[in-house]
């Protein structure tokens, strides 16, 4: 990985020969982390050259490029549940659904599979169009179109709808609180931190290279400005102590590189005096 626009390039390749995926095979075929890659979507998708779903498997989206909407099938059929996959089979298998004809249950799936399924009106009905269906317009049967008389039972079924709704909602809801984790409150926490150094950089100007490391606790990054190339460490924790510096020290010497150290704070008071003392010392010799 020589810089941001490589990976990019990198990434649009993977999605190319691959087909639509989730951002962890990715990473892995870039040989980074699950986050820095996710940051690198992110920007491909805000710049609309690739595409995400609303769909997520865990908490992960699927990525693909503009022209593989077909090969989102298979994910559908290998990982909706339940009846969001009984909605998405029987949409597949008509291309177009009248909202009120199916029952409740269904009418919620096919409001929650939003990749799949889209809304259309005609004769202020709502239909269900598949999204591989072709563009055609919406038959509907003649008498169909004539009848006026609501169904007996359209008070009961819009009741009925509510109560799938209020209790997918609660299901959802239950379903976060219970996959909220340790590991997941680190992977914000480790967001925020890369999005701060991400803005740091913007902000001066300063070019990403190349990726040394990527942990909860540290980023090691070769950067450039102005030509010059050398080593930034940056440190997830608001007090930076002597090992820390030394540890970027010797990261330095490895890479043959100058090097400079970002955190979330200062310094200890006795590591900055002993940084100011540095500056000004000629040489330090043994006497024998």
């Amino acid at each position: 990985m020589q810089d941001t626009s490589k990976i990019k390039e990198r990434i649009i390749s993977i999605l190319n020969f691959e087909g639509p995926n989730f951002p962890s095979p990715i990473a892995s075929k870039l040989q980074t982390s699950i986050l820095f890659t996710s940051a690198f979507l992110s920007e491909l998708v805000s710049e609309k050259r690739i595409k995400i779903t609303n769909m997520k498997v865990g908490n992960s989206p699927i990525y693909f490029i503009p022209g593989q909407e077909e090969k989102l099938e298979q994910f559908a059929i290998k990982y909706l549940k339940s009846k969001e996959k009984d909605a998405f089979v029987l949409l597949k298998e008509k291309k177009f659904l009248k909202d009120k004809e199916q029952e409740p249950a269904i009418r919620v799936a096919l409001r929650s599979i939003r990749d799949f399924a889209f809304p259309e009106e005609k004769n202020n009905e709502l239909y269900w169009k598949y999204f591989l269906a072709p563009k055609e317009e919406i038959k509907i049967p003649k008498e169909k179109i004539e009848e006026k008389k609501p169904k007996e039972n359209t008070f009961q079924e819009k009741k009925s709808l509510e109560i799938f709704e209020k209790k997918e909602e609660k299901t959802k809801k239950k379903a976060q609180i219970k996959k909220t984790t340790k590991k997941k409150i680190s992977s914000k926490v480790n967001e925020k931190f890369f999005n701060k150094i991400k803005e740091y950089l913007s902000e001066n100007q300063i070019e990403i290279s190349d990726i040394i490391s990527f942990s909860k606790n540290d980023i090691i990054l070769k950067v450039k400005k102005n030509s010059e190339e050398y080593l930034l460490v940056a440190y997830n924790k608001k007090t930076i102590r002597e090992d820390d510096i030394i540890k970027a020290f010797k990261k330095s010497q490895e890479e043959n590189l100058k090097y400079g150290i970002l955190s979330l704070g200062e310094p200890l008071r006795k590591v900055s005096a002993f940084i100011e003392a540095l500056e000004n010392i000629k040489e330090i010799k043994k006497i024998n």
